[in-house]
């Protein structure tokens, strides 16, 4: 089966060829199942170095907690993980996933965020929660970026424990709001549609002010999660 789908792809490249999503050139071998070239997958490296203890982002002068998690509330969650910064290229990235539905990049972060997970002994056990999608948004696009990476995830490792336990009513697009608004405006917007797992790592794309992920870990521990952390795949 594997030298069936390897000559397929080898087709389908000649006919229709593939190219970088960053930088453009041809693509051939495993490079089009990721439409990332090998010099381009291997400059896209998460973050690393000194990291807030609260939300993931990395300190800069600061001592075990960001400036924005000291000044701020309490959040419901206990821990987050955030991959790449949402700036140059890795912003160009989420955009070929999300908007120019490069789906193939499914395959790219899931790798990215197993092995963050597996490599961090708070999230090994966690079972994963997709932040929900608005109503009707895989109806209207085809498919919503969160979902499908936890299928990739899903895929690459099948024991894995993924709970569907979320769902959204009706509610504003969160990029137009400030933070203040986005938790207004998700209120009562996210609710549990089955039981919560003991512990939870919530996925999503990315994370602006960190209010979906606080309604969402909210949600889980009022539905009687013990612990939820959660993990972006990029940070604004």
């Amino acid at each position: 089966m594997k030298k069936i789908i390897s000559l397929f792809l080898e087709v389908k490249n000649f006919l229709f060829p593939d190219f970088c999503v960053l930088c453009g050139c041809g693509l051939s071998g495993d490079e089009i199942r990721l439409s990332l070239c090998v010099d381009c997958r291997d400059s896209l490296v998460p973050v690393q170095g000194d990291r807030c203890s609260m939300c993931g982002k990395p300190l800069v002068s600061e001592k075990e907690t960001c400036l924005s998690c000291r000044n701020g509330a309490a959040p419901s969650w206990d821990r987050l993980c955030v991959l790449f910064p949402y700036t140059g290229k890795y912003r160009k990235l989420l955009a070929s996933y999300k908007f120019g539905k490069k789906t193939a990049l499914a395959d790219f972060f899931a790798e990215k965020v197993l092995k963050a997970k597996n490599c961090d002994s708070d999230l090994k056990e966690a079972s994963l929660v997709p932040v929900p999608p608005r109503p009707g948004k895989i109806k209207s696009g085809g498919w919503d970026q969160v979902d499908l990476l936890v299928r990739r995830i899903k895929k690459i490792e099948k024991d894995l424990p993924v709970c569907h336990c979320l769902k959204r009513r009706k509610s504003k697009v969160q990029k137009r709001l400030n933070r203040n608004d986005r938790m207004e405006n998700l209120k009562g917007r996210i609710f549990m549609d089955g039981a919560a797992p003991k512990t939870a790592l919530i996925i999503d794309d990315v994370m602006t002010t960190g209010s979906t992920i606080e309604v969402c870990s909210k949600t889980l521990k009022e539905g009687g999660a013990e612990k939820v952390y959660g993990l972006c795949l990029f940070y604004d």
